[in-house]
């Protein structure tokens, strides 16, 4: 069974796809762009802007879900230039700390992400079955 995570908190879908879809223990989240979601604009700014805003994005649909960053075991990231890698990390470090646990990681550069965004991330969560 499947469950449809939503939050008014992050970005609505811009697309026929769900937030997050929660099934077992696990939260699969969809990839978070840099949407304000109260506007569903892209914010303005550089790549260390733009993680912030994706990495609030992503911390309300966990909310959502009944899980947090340190239940977060995988993520992908797509970043538009790898020339950005070490300022993302940098942002993304202050979530996922290098000293503790940090969940799997892979890093891609793409050609282009959603509405011309610089970075996107996706993540898989363990939740409390109840």
């Amino acid at each position: 069974m499947k469950n449809r995570v939503q939050t008014t908190s992050a970005p609505q879908a811009i697309g026929p796809y769900s937030q997050a879809i929660s099934t077992g223990q696990f939260v699969f989240l969809s990839g978070q762009i840099p949407l304000d979601p109260e506007t569903m604009k892209l914010v303005e700014g550089d790549v260390r802007v733009q993680t912030k805003r994706v990495i609030k994005n992503m911390a309300a649909v966990l909310e959502a879900a009944g899980a947090s960053f340190d239940s977060v075991v995988k993520t992908t990231v797509f970043l538009k230039d790898m020339a950005d890698f070490k300022v993302f990390n940098e942002e993304y470090a202050l979530v996922f700390d290098p000293n503790k646990t940090p969940p799997a990681r892979s890093t891609v550069q793409v050609a282009a992400l959603p509405l011309g965004a610089l970075v996107e991330i996706e993540a898989v969560a363990i939740v409390s079955v109840m």
